[in-house]
């Protein structure tokens, strides 16, 4: 009795494992954002990002990225300058090849006014920004895309306090 049960234990199948045969540069992309303008208001946004396909479809990315913005505004008596910088570690979602949703946590270094100190002081902003885009493909492995996110988190010295859809767009580069 013992050595039919091992025989037919023997002829148990296990499902396999199939492997992901994309290389690590086929799952790698990078892309971001820049913003200039000059003039009586200059500003310069630099939003760099990398993101990693999980998937072997392509459709659940993970990343981070950084941000850096400055602002002068030359329009009042007295200049205005805003300086900050920050990382932002990110979700998209492919639903169809051309549109996405996305989500990221983004936490930017930014100059704060102290009503109490009557001084300006720099903190730490925590953002959550939710919503979706549009990609349209370039050729090879570049493309081009826009979105639009909300901040959901609205924290008192969000840079995007009481703003409405945030419109953004840039360019995607794979490895």
């Amino acid at each position: 009795m013992m050595l039919s049960f091992s025989i037919a234990h023997a002829q148990e199948t296990r499902p396999t494992v199939k492997k992901d045969t994309r290389s690590f540069s086929e799952r790698i992309w990078f892309g971001g954002g820049v913003g200039l303008s000059f003039g009586t208001v200059t500003a310069i946004q630099l939003d760099p990002m990398l993101g990693y396909k999980v998937d072997e479809e392509g459709k659940f990315t993970v990343g981070a990225g950084a941000s850096y913005w400055y602002l002068r505004d030359n329009r009042f008596a007295s200049n205005n300058t805003l300086q900050g910088y920050g990382y932002r570690p990110f979700l998209r979602y492919r639903f169809i090849e051309q549109a996405y949703a996305h989500a990221e946590f983004l936490h930017m270094n930014v100059d704060a006014y102290n009503y109490i100190t009557d001084r300006t002081q720099r903190l730490w902003v925590p953002h959550v920004l939710v919503g979706g885009g549009y990609v349209q493909p370039l050729g090879g492995r570049s493309s081009i895309f826009l979105q639009v996110l909300f901040e959901v988190l609205q924290d008192p010295n969000s840079i995007y306090r009481n703003q409405g859809p945030i419109l953004g767009g840039g360019i995607g580069i794979g490895f």
